[in-house]
């Protein structure tokens, strides 16, 4: 009966490998990423018309004494420095 009811609802099998409609750890603010992580900050880009991307922006470590304290302002003019920056694309599990 297991494979008629896949057949019948491809979606639940999709939520059972994937498992996106869990957020873990649980009980946590992804919005408020200096909680989890040291030297980060949570942004927002709009892409296009209807549609924005929220993004954690975290300096490296030999800049994480520089970076304390400071305001969404400095980290966003350290994107714009001549250091490289590394994108991370987590996944599809709805959290950051």
């Amino acid at each position: 009966s297991l494979p008629f009811l896949i057949r019948l609802f491809p979606s639940v099998l999709t939520k059972f490998v994937y498992l996106n409609f869990l957020a873990f750890p649980f009980f946590v603010d992804f919005r408020r990423p200096e909680l989890l992580v040291n030297n980060t900050i949570s942004l927002y880009l709009t892409t296009e018309p209807g549609v924005t991307v929220g993004i954690w922006h975290t300096v490296p470590g030999s800049r994480g004494a520089e970076a304390q304290g400071k305001d969404q302002r400095w980290f966003e003019e350290a994107l714009a420095d001549a250091h490289p920056v590394i994108i991370y694309l987590h996944g599809n599990g709805g959290t950051r």
